[in-house]
Protein backbone atom coordinates (compact mmCIF):
# COMPACT_ATOMS: atom_id res chain seq x y z
CA UNK A 1 0.00 0.00 0.00
CA UNK A 2 2.60 2.33 0.80
CA UNK A 3 4.39 1.86 -3.01
CA UNK A 4 0.66 2.58 -3.99
CA UNK A 5 0.27 5.71 -2.17
CA UNK A 6 4.07 6.82 -3.45
CA UNK A 7 3.30 6.05 -7.13
CA UNK A 8 -0.10 7.94 -6.98
CA UNK A 9 1.93 10.82 -6.24
CA UNK A 10 4.37 10.86 -8.47
CA UNK A 11 1.33 10.49 -11.02
CA UNK A 12 -0.11 12.96 -9.39
CA UNK A 13 2.52 15.42 -8.99
CA UNK A 14 6.01 14.99 -11.32
CA UNK A 15 6.57 18.16 -12.57
CA UNK A 16 7.00 16.51 -16.52
CA UNK A 17 5.35 18.65 -18.58
CA UNK A 18 3.53 17.48 -21.77
CA UNK A 19 3.34 14.11 -23.70
CA UNK A 20 7.17 13.03 -22.04
CA UNK A 21 5.03 13.44 -18.61
CA UNK A 22 2.47 10.97 -19.02
CA UNK A 23 4.78 8.49 -20.35
CA UNK A 24 7.46 9.43 -17.31
CA UNK A 25 4.73 9.48 -14.93
CA UNK A 26 2.88 6.20 -16.17
CA UNK A 27 5.75 4.43 -16.14
CA UNK A 28 7.00 4.95 -12.50
CA UNK A 29 3.04 4.94 -11.77
CA UNK A 30 4.25 1.34 -12.45
CA UNK A 31 7.04 0.55 -11.51
CA UNK A 32 7.65 1.86 -7.69
CA UNK A 33 4.78 0.08 -6.24
CA UNK A 34 5.36 -3.48 -8.26
CA UNK A 35 8.76 -2.94 -7.71
CA UNK A 36 7.64 -2.89 -3.44
CA UNK A 37 5.23 -5.82 -4.20
CA UNK A 38 8.34 -7.85 -5.66
CA UNK A 39 9.71 -7.45 -2.29
CA UNK A 40 6.71 -8.39 -0.51
CA UNK A 41 6.04 -11.38 -1.77
CA UNK A 42 9.28 -12.64 -3.57
CA UNK A 43 8.42 -15.00 -6.17
CA UNK A 44 5.01 -14.93 -6.47
CA UNK A 45 4.41 -11.62 -7.51
CA UNK A 46 4.34 -12.79 -11.46
CA UNK A 47 0.69 -14.96 -10.23
CA UNK A 48 -0.99 -11.57 -11.10
CA UNK A 49 0.77 -11.52 -14.77
CA UNK A 50 -0.49 -15.22 -15.57
CA UNK A 51 0.55 -16.13 -19.31
CA UNK A 52 -1.71 -15.12 -22.11
CA UNK A 53 -4.17 -17.81 -23.18
CA UNK A 54 -5.89 -17.94 -26.36
CA UNK A 55 -9.76 -16.59 -24.91
CA UNK A 56 -7.61 -12.96 -23.64
CA UNK A 57 -8.42 -10.96 -26.18
CA UNK A 58 -12.37 -11.87 -26.05
CA UNK A 59 -12.52 -11.38 -22.50
CA UNK A 60 -10.60 -8.14 -22.71
CA UNK A 61 -12.71 -6.92 -25.99
CA UNK A 62 -15.78 -7.75 -23.91
CA UNK A 63 -14.83 -6.05 -20.45
CA UNK A 64 -14.13 -3.46 -22.44
CA UNK A 65 -17.01 -2.95 -24.31
CA UNK A 66 -19.32 -3.42 -21.22
CA UNK A 67 -17.22 -0.19 -19.40
CA UNK A 68 -17.87 1.83 -21.78
CA UNK A 69 -21.58 1.03 -22.52
CA UNK A 70 -21.65 1.39 -18.48
CA UNK A 71 -20.39 4.88 -18.89
CA UNK A 72 -22.14 6.20 -21.33
CA UNK A 73 -25.30 4.31 -20.13
CA UNK A 74 -24.87 6.69 -16.81
CA UNK A 75 -23.50 9.62 -17.90
CA UNK A 76 -27.22 9.49 -19.98
CA UNK A 77 -29.08 8.70 -17.38
CA UNK A 78 -27.68 10.99 -14.50
CA UNK A 79 -26.55 14.08 -16.76
CA UNK A 80 -29.31 16.03 -15.58
CA UNK A 81 -28.86 15.46 -12.00
CA UNK A 82 -24.99 15.86 -12.05
CA UNK A 83 -22.96 18.46 -12.89
CA UNK A 84 -20.29 16.18 -14.65
CA UNK A 85 -16.90 17.63 -15.09
CA UNK A 86 -14.41 16.86 -18.51
CA UNK A 87 -10.94 15.12 -17.79
CA UNK A 88 -8.72 17.78 -17.95
CA UNK A 89 -6.64 15.10 -20.54
CA UNK A 90 -9.85 15.26 -23.25
CA UNK A 91 -9.73 19.20 -23.28
CA UNK A 92 -5.88 18.51 -23.63
CA UNK A 93 -6.44 16.13 -26.45
CA UNK A 94 -7.88 18.70 -28.59
CA UNK A 95 -5.24 21.17 -28.60
CA UNK A 96 -3.27 18.41 -30.18
CA UNK A 97 -1.86 17.42 -33.34
CA UNK A 98 -2.66 13.92 -34.46
CA UNK A 99 0.65 12.88 -33.96
CA UNK A 100 1.20 13.75 -30.03
CA UNK A 101 -2.78 12.28 -29.77
CA UNK A 102 -1.16 8.91 -30.82
CA UNK A 103 1.80 9.01 -28.53
CA UNK A 104 -0.75 10.48 -25.85
CA UNK A 105 -3.03 7.25 -26.34
CA UNK A 106 0.07 4.96 -26.16
CA UNK A 107 1.05 6.48 -23.20
CA UNK A 108 -1.64 5.87 -21.44
CA UNK A 109 -1.22 2.10 -21.47
CA UNK A 110 1.52 2.37 -18.75
CA UNK A 111 -0.80 4.63 -16.55
CA UNK A 112 -3.59 2.08 -16.91
CA UNK A 113 -1.69 -0.80 -15.94
CA UNK A 114 -0.74 0.78 -13.02
CA UNK A 115 -4.20 1.86 -12.15
CA UNK A 116 -4.83 -1.95 -11.90
CA UNK A 117 -2.45 -2.39 -9.74
CA UNK A 118 -4.23 0.32 -7.55
CA UNK A 119 -7.14 -1.86 -8.01
CA UNK A 120 -5.81 -5.15 -7.55
CA UNK A 121 -3.21 -5.03 -4.92
CA UNK A 122 -5.59 -3.55 -2.26
CA UNK A 123 -8.46 -6.17 -3.47
CA UNK A 124 -5.43 -8.76 -2.83
CA UNK A 125 -4.89 -7.56 0.65
CA UNK A 126 -7.85 -7.48 1.69
CA UNK A 127 -9.02 -10.14 0.44
CA UNK A 128 -5.93 -12.13 2.41
CA UNK A 129 -7.15 -10.48 5.13
CA UNK A 130 -10.63 -11.61 5.24
CA UNK A 131 -10.35 -14.80 3.68
CA UNK A 132 -9.92 -16.76 6.99
CA UNK A 133 -12.89 -14.80 8.69
CA UNK A 134 -15.54 -14.84 5.84
CA UNK A 135 -16.91 -16.97 3.54
CA UNK A 136 -14.70 -16.57 -0.20
CA UNK A 137 -17.50 -14.94 -1.59
CA UNK A 138 -18.58 -12.55 1.31
CA UNK A 139 -14.62 -12.14 1.34
CA UNK A 140 -14.81 -11.19 -2.60
CA UNK A 141 -17.50 -9.29 -2.44
CA UNK A 142 -15.89 -6.73 0.60
CA UNK A 143 -12.31 -6.76 -0.62
CA UNK A 144 -13.60 -5.30 -4.07
CA UNK A 145 -15.92 -2.66 -2.37
CA UNK A 146 -13.07 -1.47 -0.75
CA UNK A 147 -10.78 -1.69 -3.80
CA UNK A 148 -13.53 0.14 -6.19
CA UNK A 149 -13.74 2.67 -3.76
CA UNK A 150 -10.03 3.69 -3.47
CA UNK A 151 -10.10 3.27 -6.76
CA UNK A 152 -13.03 5.78 -7.02
CA UNK A 153 -11.86 8.04 -4.61
CA UNK A 154 -8.65 8.16 -6.44
CA UNK A 155 -10.12 9.90 -9.26
CA UNK A 156 -12.04 12.82 -6.77
CA UNK A 157 -8.74 15.44 -7.67
CA UNK A 158 -9.56 14.90 -11.56
CA UNK A 159 -13.71 15.12 -11.47
CA UNK A 160 -13.51 18.39 -9.46
CA UNK A 161 -14.44 16.38 -6.56
CA UNK A 162 -17.64 15.57 -7.97
CA UNK A 163 -19.24 12.86 -5.64
CA UNK A 164 -21.68 10.82 -8.23
CA UNK A 165 -19.50 11.36 -11.29
CA UNK A 166 -16.47 9.29 -9.21
CA UNK A 167 -18.21 7.01 -6.73
CA UNK A 168 -21.44 5.97 -8.90
CA UNK A 169 -20.05 6.46 -13.09
CA UNK A 170 -16.20 5.79 -12.46
CA UNK A 171 -17.16 3.13 -9.69
CA UNK A 172 -19.09 1.53 -11.68
CA UNK A 173 -16.89 1.15 -14.80
CA UNK A 174 -14.08 -0.33 -11.72
CA UNK A 175 -16.78 -2.95 -11.13
CA UNK A 176 -16.41 -3.95 -14.68
CA UNK A 177 -12.86 -3.88 -14.63
CA UNK A 178 -12.03 -5.50 -11.10
CA UNK A 179 -14.77 -8.31 -12.76
CA UNK A 180 -12.71 -9.20 -15.67
CA UNK A 181 -9.18 -9.43 -13.28
CA UNK A 182 -11.38 -11.82 -10.67
CA UNK A 183 -12.80 -13.66 -13.75
CA UNK A 184 -9.72 -14.39 -15.82
CA UNK A 185 -7.03 -13.80 -12.81
CA UNK A 186 -4.87 -11.87 -15.26
CA UNK A 187 -3.97 -8.14 -14.87
CA UNK A 188 -3.38 -8.69 -18.85
CA UNK A 189 -6.78 -8.80 -19.22
CA UNK A 190 -8.14 -6.15 -17.16
CA UNK A 191 -5.38 -3.76 -18.03
CA UNK A 192 -6.15 -4.40 -21.91
CA UNK A 193 -9.91 -4.29 -21.49
CA UNK A 194 -9.07 -1.02 -19.48
CA UNK A 195 -7.16 0.74 -22.53
CA UNK A 196 -9.84 -0.55 -24.78
CA UNK A 197 -12.64 1.26 -22.83
CA UNK A 198 -10.43 4.73 -22.19
CA UNK A 199 -9.22 4.93 -25.70
CA UNK A 200 -13.26 4.88 -27.10
CA UNK A 201 -14.11 7.00 -24.97
CA UNK A 202 -11.29 8.85 -25.42
CA UNK A 203 -11.73 8.76 -29.16
CA UNK A 204 -14.95 9.54 -29.24
CA UNK A 205 -14.21 12.79 -27.51
CA UNK A 206 -11.81 13.46 -29.79
CA UNK A 207 -13.94 13.03 -33.06
CA UNK A 208 -16.70 14.74 -31.91
CA UNK A 209 -14.32 17.75 -30.29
Amino acid sequence: MGGLVVGFAVLSTLPVPGVLGIWVRGLLFVAIPLAVFAWAVPGHWRVIFRRPQALDPIWALGFGMLGVLVVLALGILLADSADFSANPLSSALLDMTPAEQVLVFLGLVPQLLGEELLTVLPFLALLSWLRPRLRMNTAVALAGLGAVLLFSAAHLPTYDWNLVQCFVVVGAARVVLLTAFVTTGSVWVSTAAHVLSDWALLGLIVAVG
